[in-house]
């Protein structure tokens, strides 16, 4: 016996409700990030301190999602989700009153860990109250915020932070929550999955808990404390490894496992998982790349440099219905494809600006990473789901997420490290060649124009990081399509998706 799709405004009012139950969560993955300097300067902390608030939320979320598959087949996917707004509710307005850095930690830990089953749970209801001949058209809806909330996460934080007090970034949420957990409720209790009472792999969480937390502190702290020049660092690195070894055993011989990686003996889920989670990881990273350069060099704000990155997501709302049309009508690895190249398209551009570049040179590779992103996660998705039964997509959805969290952690950190280090490479260079006359001729001039030997080499050491930056940021952009390019090529080692023939989530 299986539930029947929803029709008419029930469908329309729970896809909105469940698409803003995903937007809500991913905008709190970056809408602090440039809110950091004044938190840390109201609760009396340093900027380096007030990263662990970033990190203890994605440390927290990256253990909590694991848990997703378990909790939705022991209590049903829809209580699951909903009690998981709730709760990440009541984190939020916890978040958004904190009285000092330590309990604004603790808060986004509890946050971080409490939204695990959201996204999954989200992904997996959106396509239940879909038609199956449909799903192309649920995942569009679900994949819109996923790419919209990123974008919005800095322009909205930057500017309550301006005008507002820095809590708000955290109490938006609870009319939000609210309204979603009512109506997801609503319309969607009489419609309870099959629960099955199975025990929970406590020895797999366990270790699930020891490698993961070890990883992502490992990766958020590995830049500054200079990699594996650190003791501390090494033994984080240990840690994880050997953690996971343990992990990996445990789980292919556990009965119950907290993560079901025979999952990945679906040659469409474990290579869809793979460039899902590649091409996120790529695109995360330079969101992160992009604004930090317009910022730091071209002496862009906040709210201008998140501006920069609004078309992305304008014209993948545009054009993800598009995509979802698509997709019903022809091969989802042509839809990959498309996006992967629209992708290493926008990068070769971007590889093209020069330290003067305009607001508009800025912004058109950025628009053409809108129309690759308005196909990349509805076809990905689909190609990786494609072989899962109903039943088994809470799980797929919950484990495909957790890769994403944890390839997307390697990919800022690996990035943001290669800037800086390419950064001193060619600033090293332009030294070595800034010697001599040219020196001496340079500095001549300019004390010709009025300006003292010191000022004039101040100006030329500014000048070399700008352009050394630049250099940088160009090899991010190039290594970035290459990366894109390639996964053109991989998406093609999947089988082609089948129609489906069957609503998901389907009861046993």
């Amino acid at each position: 016996m299986t539930n029947a799709p929803l029709k008419g405004a029930a469908l329309a009012v729970t896809a909105f409700a469940l698409a803003m139950g995903t937007f809500m969560q991913v905008l709190d993955l970056t809408i602090a990030n440039v809110s950091l300097p004044t938190i840390a300067g109201n609760l009396g902390a340093s900027t380096d301190q007030s990263t662990w608030i970033i990190t203890s939320f994605v440390v927290a979320n990256g253990i909590g999602v694991p848990l997703t598959g378990w909790l939705m087949n022991r209590y049903g996917v829809v209580k699951t989700f909903v009690v998981s707004i709730a709760l990440f509710t009541i984190a939020s307005f916890l978040c958004g009153i904190a009285w000092s850095l330590e309990s604004l930690v603790v808060f986004r830990t509890l946050q971080g860990l409490v939204s695990g089953p959201i996204i999954p749970g989200s992904q997996a209801l959106m396509i239940s109250i879909f038609p199956a001949s449909r799903r192309a058209t649920a995942l569009a809806l679900w994949s819109i915020t996923s790419l919209v909330a990123p974008i919005c996460g800095p322009l909205l934080g930057g500017y309550i932070s301006d005008n507002f007090h820095w809590g708000w970034i955290f109490l938006i949420n609870v009319p939000v929550g609210l309204l979603v957990m009512f109506l997801c409720w609503e319309n969607l209790r009489r419609r309870e999955t099959p629960v099955t009472r199975s025990r929970i792999d406590l020895v797999g969480m366990g270790l699930l808990v020891v490698w993961a937390g070890a990883l992502q502190l490992m990766l958020d702290r590995g830049k500054n404390a200079d990699w594996f020049g650190s003791p501390w660092i090494v033994a984080l690195a240990i840690i994880a490894f050997a953690g996971f070894c343990a992990f990996i055993l445990w789980e292919m011989t556990e009965d119950h496992p907290i993560l079901d990686l025979a999952l990945f003996k679906s040659r469409n889920f474990a290579l869809g998982t793979l460039v899902f989670c590649l091409g996120n990881g790529v695109f995360l990273a330079n969101m992160l790349i992009l604004p930090l350069w317009l910022q730091t060099q071209l002496a862009y704000t906040a709210t201008w440099a998140g501006l920069v990155s609004a078309p992305t997501g304008v014209v993948s709302v545009l054009l993800t219905p598009l995509a979802a049309r698509a997709l019903a009508r022809t091969d989802a690895r042509l839809v990959a494809s498309v996006a992967f190249l629209a992708s290493a398209l926008s990068y070769y551009l971007r590889a093209g600006l020069t330290a003067d570049a305009s607001f508009i040179a800025i912004a058109l590779p950025l628009m053409v990473q809108g129309i690759a992103n308005a196909g990349f996660f509805v076809a990905t998705v689909t190609i990786l789901l494609d072989d899962v039964p109903g039943r088994r997509i809470p799980m797929a959805s919950g484990l495909s997420n957790f890769v994403r969290i944890i390839v997307s952690g390697f990919a800022v950190s690996l990035v943001t490290t290669l800037w800086d280090r390419r950064e001193a490479l060619h600033q090293s260079r332009m030294a070595d060649m800034a010697t001599g006359p040219v020196l001496h001729d340079t500095l001549s001039t300019m004390q010709g124009m009025g300006m003292s030997e010191l000022a004039g080499k101040a100006v030329l050491t500014r000048g070399m990081e700008g352009q050394a930056y630049l250099l940088a940021s160009i090899d991010v952009f190039h290594l970035s399509m290459w990366i894109c390019l390639g996964l053109t090529g991989l998406v093609w080692l999947c089988h082609r998706t089948r129609k489906p023939a069957e609503p998901a989530l389907a009861a046993d």
